[in-house]
């Protein structure tokens, strides 16, 4: 038979025995949760790239011209959106005229951080013709604008291709290639190749063709530098006989 002191000292062993194991986590709850969060620091990252409209832009995003692309994707970064713009020829009051028949182009690329449902602007491309009394020619190059994640980091690149000029004969335009991963811009700048004619052998001669890679592009991974090569010789050639 348990004495009074005996009793009282069993009463205290088990009040502290459930304190314990009430604030202690369950061995298999403590393993689950160091899984979980493992997992979630090395789950490989899908990249999903989504079509939007101007209908579900939110209110603070901002644009000028008519929207050629707009996507809308998740990464490392955050929630992204991307709107590429053109404005087509017109003529503008941002710039002055020296002939009465000249007309200009802009085209527009704009980035934006999504949080909470209100847009930060982060980067933005702007490029243009003014003034131009002949054939102008401001526009991004069909079916080349990309968000790709080529060095697997998690980080997306967003790459723009177009041209710009303005003349009134058979000659290259200007070039570019404009990629940016995250807020990191490389470029690449030259001219389009066009065919001037052949010789009586019909051996074909061309101007332009040329580019260069800023200092971005030169230290860049080889896959990036790869895709651009190839995103430029897939659209170098403008034919104007065709």
């Amino acid at each position: 038979m348990l004495n009074k002191k005996h009793t009282t000292n069993i009463v205290i062993l088990s009040l502290l025995i459930l304190l314990f194991t009430g604030c202690k986590p369950d061995a298999k709850e403590q393993a689950k949760t160091t899984e979980k969060s493992a997992l979630s620091d090395t789950e490989d990252f899908v990249l999903e790239v989504n079509k939007i409209d101007s209908t579900q832009f939110p209110a603070s995003v901002k644009y000028e011209g008519f929207i050629k692309n707009a996507v809308r994707w998740k990464d490392k970064s955050g929630d992204n959106i991307v709107i590429t713009t053109e404005t087509g020829i017109y003529t503008s009051k941002k710039f002055k005229h020296e002939a009465e028949d000249s007309s200009d182009a802009e085209l527009f690329a704009y980035h934006y951080i999504l949080s909470n449902n209100e847009a930060k602007q982060t980067w933005k491309v702007y490029d243009y013709i003014s003034d131009c009394p002949v054939d102008i020619v401001a526009s991004f190059v069909k079916n080349t604008f990309k968000v790709t994640d080529l060095d697997n980091n998690g980080i997306a690149e967003v790459w723009l291709m177009y041209k710009t000029v303005c003349h009134g004969d058979v000659s290259p335009s200007n070039m570019k290639i404009i990629m940016y991963e995250g807020n990191n811009k490389f470029a690449m700048r030259g001219e389009n190749k066009v065919q001037v004619g052949s010789d009586e052998n019909d051996k074909k001669s061309f101007l332009g063709g040329e580019y260069k890679m800023d200092e971005n592009f030169k230290k860049a991974p080889k896959a990036f530098k790869d895709y651009a090569q190839k995103l430029w010789n897939d659209n170098i050639i403008e034919n104007w006989e065709n």
